[in-house]
């Protein structure tokens, strides 16, 4: 139940859709925003509140590429224990790939899903259903079942499509339902067995390289396919140069092509993983220095129209072996806020775009509520301290698993409230807060 009234006052509203940045409290009524207005102005008596001092107040954060593992991979993550991170990384809502088992690819698995999210109650949780059945890439899922049930989207993640004419025939259908085929770029020819990117480092390192026209060559035959159909594809986790230069040419063909940078490949390069440290191991691969100007560059200019975490939680056993034997993937909820703060002074990015990466455009491309805060709107807003100061300690994560390249790193910027329907989901002590920030 959403809280009767509830204010957030003393924050900076930064709200692109609405073409707002200023000073602005918040009134939330009934799981609604009830007024936006200047500080100090609303009359509120009887409210619950939230002191956003200091703090930007955005438009609750979508993150539409999580791996939540159930149902079948509990172990790993939960739907509780992934919500958990969201609320706490700041998101208001997140959207869960297709690669559970059984996989999600009939309406039964779907409507499991949800159910259990509602049970658990916490950020909103969409379904991702699978674009093939199995992920086995040979014959096409029941999409429109799926879509009944409540998928938003589907995608293959982790499994590339190869056939051709069978991706084409998804776009094609895919259209007929307004979602997107989310792709995992990737020709599995081309990339040859590969576990990290294909250079230097690889060469020094004695490990399979990965190159970059496994991704690209896929980006391109997947923008010919969307420009031929009609159909929406969605580029899943850009970490190339190629990738970025094809996208932006496609959108300004009007080809239907969104894109969407994770916070690693932006952040990292293939240095991470000197050491054979197999928490830098993922797919696509972190790559040069090149890439990630490559892949901010893209960000900045809105190529890349989404940053979503690809939260893929792993337990330690999958993670501590051999690098070749590790599995691919990283935890993302609970850091992608601090890192995306980190392009504002690195990479000249506005605060305004990267909450329309985070939130504006992820509810545009999924069709979902959310992504601004205006009179009327879905009251998911998220409170990010963007000063807040705080160290990376993997125990401490609210994920299951603990598979991140981040343990140590010192952070700066924060959740520090997260509202769902009105309803506060998150929230850190304010004397935490203050200790934290001095």
């Amino acid at each position: 139940m959403a809280s009767p009234s509830l204010l957030v006052a003393g924050g900076t509203v930064v709200d692109p859709a609405n073409d707002v940045h200023a000073a602005r409290d918040v009134l939330i009524e009934e799981g609604r925003i009830a007024a936006v207005a200047e500080p100090g102005t609303i009359a509120a008596d009887g409210a619950e509140s939230v002191d956003a001092s200091g703090c930007l107040v955005l438009p609750g954060l979508i993150d539409m590429h999580v791996h939540l593992r159930e149902p079948g991979y509990e172990y790993k993550e939960t739907i509780e224990t992934g919500a958990q991170a969201a609320a706490a990384g700041g998101f208001t809502a997140v959207a869960c790939m297709a690669n559970t088992d059984p996989v999600n690819d009939s309406a039964a698995v779907t409507a499991s899903i949800l159910d259990r999210a509602r049970e658990v109650d916490l950020v909103r949780v969409y379904a991702i259903g699978a674009v093939t059945m199995g992920l086995r890439g040979a014959r096409l899922a029941e999409i429109g079942e799926m879509r009944r049930a409540g998928i938003v989207a589907v995608s293959d993640d982790g499994q590339p499509i190869m056939d051709g004419e069978l991706m084409r025939r998804a776009l094609e259908y895919t259209a007929m339902f307004g979602i997107p085929v989310i792709a995992h770029e990737e020709d599995r020819a081309i990339a040859g067995g590969g576990v990290m990117n294909e250079g230097a480092m690889s060469l020094r390192l004695g490990l399979k390289g990965m190159p970059a026209a496994a991704e690209t060559v896929m980006v391109a035959r997947d923008i010919a396919l969307a420009e031929q159909t009609g159909g929406r594809v969605h580029i899943a986790h850009v970490s190339a140069i190629g990738s970025v230069e094809l996208i932006r040419a496609a959108k300004a063909r009007g080809v239907p092509v969104t894109g969407e940078a994770s916070p690693h490949h932006f952040t990292l390069t293939e240095a991470a993983v000197d050491g054979y440290n197999s928490n830098a191991k993922m797919n696509p691969p972190l790559r040069t220095a090149a890439d990630v100007a490559a892949v901010r560059a893209g960000v900045r200019d809105g190529t890349l129209d989404v940053i979503a975490t690809d939260h893929a939680p792993h337990h330690r056993d999958e993670k501590d072996v051999e690098f070749d034997a590790a599995l691919n993937g990283i935890i993302g909820l609970e850091t992608a806020v601090p890192l995306a703060l980190r392009l504002i002074a690195e990479a000249d990015i506005p605060i305004a775009t990267l909450v329309r990466a985070m939130s504006t455009n992820p509810a545009k491309i999924l069709g979902v509520p959310g992504g601004s805060v205006g009179v009327g709107d879905v009251a998911d807003v998220s409170v990010v301290d963007p000063r807040r100061r705080w160290t990376v300690d993997p125990a401490k994560l609210r994920s299951k698993s603990r598979n991140t390249p981040f343990g140590g790193w010192e952070m700066t910027g924060q959740a520090v409230a997260t509202i769902v329907g009105g309803r506060i989901v998150h929230r850190l002590d304010g004397k935490e807060r203050r200790k934290k920030s001095a």
